[in-house]
């Protein structure tokens, strides 16, 4: 299939062998039918990178926000020109350690970073970053650093 933009998550032609770890309703719209069907936007480049990531860090990984309508998007507070009105992804950090998440996504192919608390936004628009408060800042700072110094290893 193709990237695009679907009403509904189970029109989705899910390669269960290319992102065996990834199912299409956890990536679609989490607005539960309040403001759209599942709306769901399928980009087999940013899937194959998430299953990327996926197998280097050889843990599951929980994705805490896909794609967004426009309305569900608005509703959460989320910028008006957000990625995930087309495909981006919260990775909840729990069960992670912050230098390997982050190391794994770039790696994988994610070269846009959100970096909050609890979770790692990433996607794959060309190198923006930013911190979603002073807490995530503080937090992030040194392994940002880490793996800064790292990187060019």
């Amino acid at each position: 299939m193709k990237t695009g933009l679907l009403a509904d998550w189970r029109a989705a032609q899910w390669d269960a062998r290319r992102w065996p770890d990834f199912r299409a309703a956890e990536l679609a719209c989490k607005c539960g039918g309040r403001f759209c069907g599942g709306e769901y936007f399928h980009d087999p480049v940013f899937l194959d990178a998430l299953q990327r990531m996926r197998d280097a860090l050889g843990a599951p990984v929980i994705v805490n926000s896909g794609h967004r309508c426009a309305l569900w998007n608005a509703h959460v507070g989320g910028a008006p020109a957000s990625e995930h009105k087309r495909i981006a992804a919260d990775i909840r950090l729990a069960g992670h350690a912050p230098g390997a998440l982050l190391r794994a996504a770039r790696r994988a192919g994610f070269s846009s970073f959100g970096f909050y608390r609890s979770f790692l936004h990433m996607d794959l628009r060309p190198g923006r970053r930013w911190f979603g408060g002073a807490a995530a800042r503080r937090f992030w700072s040194p392994v940002i650093i880490e793996e800064e110094m790292t990187w060019w290893k």
